[in-house]
């Protein structure tokens, strides 16, 4: 079956769509359910559907793990980032590559043999128009299929025990700069997933579409009249402060909000009890601020939605007029944690502005925003009564001047990157950049499918590492109170994420090619691995017969790819400059693949 799915309005089908979806969704979604409370498998690309991004496995520990040692590895034969991570299901394994977006069945029983492969035939000049590298966050799985998303916009079902494709349907038109590069997300009988492309002047838009046939359910875009971002009637009835009804055309000048980016390209996260999901639309566009006067809502949002109906509940502007690309799509992690004595349940987000937020998830109440790095000199504080942040002037943009040593950098000091929550503590383990930059705005023309931007950049090492030449970091940071536990500094950017077992292991990647584990409870560093490339996707774990292993994907892309042609220690050189990165350049050119560790 195929398909085409346009940018126009849902129609009255939509209704009778959601009554089939209703009936099927919990019998589709069962099977998912009960695959990711099973530890062995590895079910979603966040862990789970609260997006804690742990597992409950403890074979591999604190003593032993200096023993691990490589298992087994596999080449996707594909050049780029490799973002996201494999998927275990059963004895079953499905590995996904950069552009051309290949995907791998793998027999667990004999992992050097290829069970089947999914090889999708794609236009090259797709390329031209993804920003950021021509990366993919991986693929999903339910109802016996395996979801997966191309660069040239095509969403796909293929059935797991064959890779026949199930249904075909275009999601995203690379003609005006939309592309496809997120994994997507099933959440009972719902298939969720958004276009990249906020660089290129692409509206924002989250679409569900139904596990089984493919067909669109309903969409919610980020800007524009309110039956079009679908906001409820009670919507934030609770923080009428937050901003209510008529601002996705009130907030911008004009018809800019038709270009005005917004796009949602990173993680979601899903809470049964209350059929709300949660992500974070992107920034708007262009970078330049000067050409779009206003907050330019409801971009740069943390979003709570009805899974059904798409109705957003609740929603919560991070960056109102964001002036630097802080981009608010990152990993949204659900828990439940006491607050003032009283369990709360929570959603926990760091954002590209270096704000650590925590929200009740359920009427989104702000408990806490703090700063993931003292660093962080663009906002002051954010004000917890109105969830306003305070700016400080010096570090803002405009026309006709350039600004200096701003922190952070548009890379974010947290980007796409999954990071873990303790499984026993309101810990999260975050996987940080730690660089700052110089912007220098100009105005240029909106063309269709082409870059949209209007902003020069340099970027280098921020000022808070103990050499001051540190670009990452992993920090444990408290979610309720936003105190920092413990940090490790690493050389380069850690843009991957974290994995947190019950081991008591966090595990992540590093830019120049080496896999490794911390003591949870100090950071200490216990065994690390160099891989053939570095990596920038986050580590993951399932259990085979009886045995723990520990994966991850290499190959270096997207931002950190891009950053190639920028000089981090240099902020006179700007665009160009390659000297400074020549080091990470050497772990760039073995192409992307899976690693597998055990004991």
């Amino acid at each position: 079956m195929k398909g085409r799915v346009t940018n126009v309005g849902i129609g009255a089908a939509v209704g009778s769509l959601l009554v089939l979806a209703t009936m099927q969704g919990a019998q589709a979604n069962s099977d998912l359910q009960n695959l990711t409370k099973n530890a062995d498998n590895w079910a979603l690309q966040t862990g789970n559907f609260t997006g804690q991004h742990n597992s409950t496995l403890n074979q591999i520990n604190k003593n032993n793990v200096k023993n691990l040692k490589a298992a087994w590895s596999f080449s996707t034969g594909v050049l780029h980032g490799h973002e996201g991570a494999p998927l275990v299901i059963g004895d079953m394994m499905y590995i996904h590559s950069a552009f051309p977006n290949n995907t791998f069945a793998v027999n667990l029983n004999d992992p050097g043999v290829i069970a089947w492969q999914h090889k999708p035939k794609q236009v090259a000049s797709v390329k031209a128009v993804a920003c950021c590298d021509i990366v993919n966050r991986g693929l999903a799985y339910g109802d016996g299929k395996i979801i997966k998303t191309q660069l040239d916009g095509k969403l796909v079902a293929l059935d797991a025990k064959s890779g026949k494709i199930a249904w075909e349907i275009e999601v995203c038109d690379p003609k005006v700069g939309a592309t496809l590069t997120q994994a997507p997300f099933i959440a009972k009988n719902t298939v969720l997933v958004g276009c990249s492309g906020a660089e290129l002047g692409v509206r924002g838009a989250v679409n569900s579409f139904n596990l089984k046939t493919g067909e669109l359910q309903w969409r919610a875009f980020a800007t524009g009249p309110d039956e079009e971002v679908k906001l409820a009637k009670n919507f934030n009835s609770d923080n009428p402060h937050y901003g209510q009804f008529g601002l996705g055309l009130k907030t911008w000048e004009g018809d800019a909000w038709k270009i005005g980016g917004g796009t949602n390209w990173g993680w979601y996260a899903y809470d049964p009890k209350l059929n709300l999901f949660y992500y974070g639309s992107g920034n708007p566009a262009p970078w330049n601020e000067t050409m779009r006067p206003g907050d330019n809502k409801w971009t740069m949002t943390i979003w709570a939605r009805d899974l059904d109906t798409g109705e957003a509940k609740w929603g919560y502007q991070k960056t109102p007029h964001d002036e630097w690309d802080f981009a608010g799509v990152n990993q949204m992690i659900l828990s439940d944690h006491k607050v003032d004595g009283k369990v709360t349940p929570l959603l926990t987000h760091i954002d590209r502005n270096g704000i650590m937020y925590t929200l009740n998830r359920d009427n989104g109440n702000l408990v806490q925003a703090a700063k993931v790095d003292p660093a962080v000199n663009v906002f002051k504080k954010v004000d917890l009564k109105t969830g306003t942040p305070v700016r400080d002037p010096e570090f803002s943009t405009r026309m006709d001047h350039k600004s200096t040593n701003v922190c952070p950098s548009a890379m974010g000091f947290h980007n796409q990157g999954l990071d873990a929550l303790d499984l026993d503590e309101p810990i999260v383990y975050a996987g940080l950049n730690h660089i700052c930059m110089d912007w220098e705005p100009f105005m240029l023309p909106y063309r269709a499918g082409q870059f949209f931007v209007g902003a020069t950049l340099a970027m280098y090492p921020g000022p808070s590492g103990p050499t001051k030449k540190e670009m990452g970091q992993v920090r444990a940071m408290d979610i309720v109170t936003g105190k920092y536990k413990w940090t490790k500094w690493e050389k380069f950017a850690v843009w991957g994420g974290t994995l947190a077992t019950k081991g008591g292991l966090v595990a992540y990647n590093t830019l120049d090619g080496y896999i490794k584990t911390l003591d949870k409870d100090n950071g200490k560093e216990l065994w690390k691995f160099k891989m053939p490339s570095g990596g920038i996707g986050a580590p993951m774990t399932y259990q085979f017969k009886g045995k723990q292993y520990i994966g991850s994907m290499y190959g270096v892309g997207g931002w950190p790819g891009v950053g190639l042609v920028f000089d981090l220690t240099d902020p006179s050189a700007g665009l160009g400059a390659v000297g400074a990165f020549k080091e990470l350049q050497n772990h760039t050119q073995m192409g992307g693949g899976l690693m597998v560790f055990s004991l």
